[in-house]
C-alpha cells in the first residue's frame, strides 16, 4: 500500500497500464512534456518516451478523432482534454463516431479508448473551466461515464476503463486532485464499472452523490448534530447507472436525497429520482429531493460560491427531508 492523492492514483494507473500494455498511449493538450495543466501525467513522458506520451495541438476534435482511428487499428488511447468545458469541439466525434462505432459495425469493431477530463468547480476558475456536464454524455447510448471520488476508486476505475473494450468518459474532480491522501494498492486492481458503493448504512435517508459533490457532502455531514441515520451511496458510475443499489436502499429508508454539482434541470439527479419513482414509489415516505446548482452559467470566481455546494445547502435539505410528514 502507498498513500496517494487522487492525482497520484490516476498517474499511477496510467503508468502501470503504459508499462504492462504496449498498445496503450496517453496524449492531449500539454499532457506530454508538462504533464498536463494539473500535472496529472507528470513524469510519464520521461519514463515511457515521446511515442507513448505526447502533446497535441489545442484541437479537441482532432484529439478524439485521432483516438477513434487508433482504437480501430488496435491501440488503446487515453486522451486528455484540459477541462470538460473544452470538450464541445470534440462532441461531434464523441457522439457521431465514438459512441456508435460498435453498433455501426455490428460489433465488428469496438473502440477501447478513454477520454479523461477534469470537471466541476471549486477552484475559482472561469465558466468553461467549471461545468459539471455529466448529462451530455450519459444521455448518449454507447458511452460509459465514470466519476471517482477517492484515490482508491480513481486508480481502480481508470484501470477498468483502459481495459474496457468500449469507450469510457472519465471525469476527474479537479477540486480534490490534491486534497487528502488514501491508502492505495501499488499493484494493479480493478474497481467494477457500473457498481455503486454503499459507504455508510442508515435507516432514515438514502443520500446519493458522486465525485467532488460526494466529498463536499461527507464534509457537510460531519456538522450534522441531529440523530438522523443516513445511508450514503457513492454512485461512482453515471452510465451505466447502478440504480438497483439506490432503489433497494430507498425501499429501506423511504427517503431519497441526491446531491450533485449539476444544474437541476435534466440532471443525473432527475434521472435517478425518476427511476426510484418507477421502482420504489410505494415505499416513499417523502418526495425525493435534489440539491445542486441553479440553472445558470457558472459565475465568475467572485460569485462562484453562490452556485457551489456548501454545508448550509446540504444540511438544510437533510433536515427538511428527515422532518417531512404527510
Amino acid at each position: 500500500m502507498a498513500m496517494m492523492t487522487l492525482l497520484q492514483a490516476i498517474n499511477n494507473a496510467l503508468d502501470q497500464q503504459l508499462t504492462n500494455d504496449p498498445t496503450v498511449v496517453s496524449y492531449g493538450e500539454d499532457a506530454g512534456f508538462e504533464g498536463g495543466v494539473f500535472r496529472v501525467t507528470a513524469g510519464l513522458q520521461a519514463k515511457h518516451g515521446e511515442a507513448r506520451v505526447f502533446d497535441t495541438p489545442i484541437a479537441e476534435s482532432a484529439i478524439v478523432g485521432s483516438a477513434v482511428g487508433m482504437a480501430i487499428a488496435g491501440m488503446k488511447p487515453v486522451v486528455e482534454l484540459q477541462f470538460s468545458g473544452f470538450m464541445f469541439p470534440a462532441y461531434n466525434q464523441i457522439v457521431v463516431h465514438l459512441a456508435r462505432f460498435r453498433n455501426r459495425s455490428r460489433s465488428s469493431y469496438s473502440l477501447p479508448l478513454v477520454v479523461r477530463m477534469p470537471y466541476g468547480g471549486g477552484v475559482r476558475a472561469l465558466e468553461h473551466h467549471s461545468e459539471s456536464l455529466e448529462t451530455l454524455f450519459a444521455h448518449i447510448p454507447g458511452l460509459k461515464l465514470v466519476i471517482p471520488s477517492t484515490p482508491y476508486d480513481a486508480k481502480g476505475l481508470l484501470t477498468a476503463a483502459i481495459k474496457d473494450p468500449d469507450p469510457v468518459i472519465f471525469f476527474e474532480p479537479k477540486k480534490y486532485y490534491r486534497a487528502g491522501k488514501q491508502e492505495v494498492p501499488e499493484e494493479e486492481y480493478i474497481v467494477e464499472i457500473g457498481k455503486a458503493n454503499v459507504l455508510q448504512e442508515g435507516t432514515d435517508i438514502t443520500l446519493v452523490s458522486w465525485g467532488a459533490a460526494l466529498r463536499d457532502t461527507q464534509k457537510a455531514l460531519q456538522n450534522l448534530k441531529e440523530n438522523i441515520s443516513i445511508e450514503l451511496i457513492d454512485l461512482r458510475t453515471i452510465a451505466p447507472m447502478d440504480s438497483v443499489t439506490v432503489v433497494e436502499s430507498v425501499k429501506k429508508t423511504g427517503r431519497l436525497l441526491v446531491v450533485s454539482e449539476q444544474v437541476k434541470t435534466l440532471s443525473i439527479a432527475s434521472e435517478l429520482i425518476a427511476r426510484v419513482n418507477e421502482e420504489a414509489f410505494l415505499y416513499l415516505e417523502a418526495p425525493p429531493v435534489r440539491v445542486g446548482g441553479y440553472d445558470i452559467t457558472i459565475p465568475l470566481p467572485r460569485g462562484e460560491h453562490h452556485q457551489a455546494l456548501n454545508d448550509k445547502k446540504i444540511l438544510r435539505a437533510v433536515r427538511s427531508l428527515a422532518g417531512y410528514e404527510v
